[in-house]
């Protein structure tokens, strides 16, 4: 049997953070500018960087080189500073820790991230749940790496190939998320999806965006076990 890279998104996929994140966007947000937040972050599956950028044009801010060169620096220490927030208040997903466990036994299986949170981030949120250890950070595709969420799948599967010395390619990569954009990133990107209806899109809609296969949760660990099996050649 081949190997498969499977790519998870974060937020509302396997973890829920109960309105922190939004937190977190306004406490960079602060920091960055020096100005309190007035409008909400928009987030829906963007990446951090274009979260940011988008809050700095709802009030009426230039995203200019300066604050271009901070807004990684301010992300991180952002979500940083509220971890323990996180921790409180948010929890990981049903099903999926032993989702990710099933997976780690698997022969063949390498699991990373495709998200639009920035690396450290990324791992900052897992880490709250202590999620991190069924990850391999290394050959992920983060919000950092590029503002359009389907060139990510390259990322990863460049970083995969290289650390592997394995092709990953469309034949073998699966993309795993709860947004139409997850859906979108995976079918653009050149990937298998599995959408799991745990965040604010339907399972109607994400099989209308184009899912290979939509769950409703991740709880029936054997069912993803034989979908992910099934992309192995």
């Amino acid at each position: 049997m081949g190997d498969v890279l499977v790519l998870w998104d974060i937020d509302h996929t396997l973890t829920e953070n109960n309105g922190v994140n939004k937190e977190i966007y306004r406490l960079a947000f602060e920091r960055l500018t020096g100005c309190p937040a007035v409008h909400r972050a928009r987030t829906d599956g963007r990446t951090e960087p274009v979260v940011m950028r988008n809050m700095l044009l709802d009030h009426g801010i230039e995203p200019t080189p300066s604050f271009e060169s901070q807004m990684l620096e301010v992300l991180d220490s952002a979500t940083a500073s509220n971890a323990d927030k996180l921790r409180a208040r948010g929890h990981e997903l049903p099903g999926a820790r032993a989702a990710l466990a099933a997976l780690q036994s698997t022969e063949g299986i390498i699991q990373s991230v495709l998200t639009g949170n920035i690396k450290p981030n990324a791992i900052t949120k897992l880490s709250a749940f202590d999620l991190d250890g069924f990850i391999d950070f290394e050959v992920g595709g983060y919000g950092s790496d590029h503002d359009v969420r389907s060139q990510l799948v390259a990322v990863a599967q460049q970083r995969a190939s290289a650390k592997f010395d394995v092709r990953f390619d469309s034949a073998n990569t699966v993309v795993i998320g709860d947004t139409t954009r997850d859906v979108q990133a995976g079918r653009i990107g050149g990937a298998h999806v599995i959408a799991v209806a745990s965040g604010s899109d339907s399972v109607e809609e994400l099989d209308a965006a184009g899912a290979d296969i939509v769950w409703p949760d991740l709880r029936n660990t054997q069912n993803i076990i034989a979908a992910i099996k099934s992309f192995q050649n």
